[in-house]
């Protein structure tokens, strides 16, 4: 049987709130913004969520389907693609405003989620080319924040 995470992946079961992936991935930025228990199923990790106890957690049975699941995977670049617009790291928006290049924001959180998952799902290119783009604005992050994007690159998973 699949996990939650993979139903809801496939689309074809919604999260614990009853949002489906495609709903989701095609919120406007201030929907993105203003609500904070999406991320968690969008890019999950193996650890229990410490803001949304309602998270799945990601398992090596998911990994290993998600390697072998083309529809899965073509969802899993479509959700990074939307986080991608929505940071103003895609050609056709980065001209827009980062508030979140600040030195302390939430979405720093969800930028080490979403490095980490990438990492963890066998996306690693995909993580590399988005620490490089959130990398251009190095100067303003704080090392702490720095240091657990750098990390996350090379993440490994909890045997679950």
């Amino acid at each position: 049987m699949p996990s939650a995470w993979l139903a809801f992946y496939r689309d074809n079961a919604p999260d614990s709130q009853g949002r489906f992936l495609s709903q989701i991935v095609a919120w406007d930025d201030a929907r993105l913004e203003a609500v904070h228990d999406y991320i968690q199923w969008l890019f999950p990790l193996p650890e229990p969520s410490a803001f949304n106890p309602d998270a799945p957690l990601l398992t090596n049975a998911d990994i290993a389907a998600v390697r072998a699941d083309s529809t899965v995977q073509a969802n899993l670049l479509a959700a990074l693609q939307r986080m991608l617009r929505y940071y103003g790291l895609t050609p056709d928006t980065e001209a827009n405003p980062k508030p979140w290049v600040c030195p302390a924001d939430h979405n720093h959180l969800r930028l080490t989620r979403i490095l980490r998952a990438l990492t963890l799902l066998g996306l690693s290119t995909e993580a590399t080319e988005l620490h490089g783009a959130i990398s251009r604005y190095d100067a303003v992050f704080p090392e702490r924040t720095k240091r657990f994007w750098r990390e996350a690159l090379i993440a490994q998973t909890a045997a679950r």
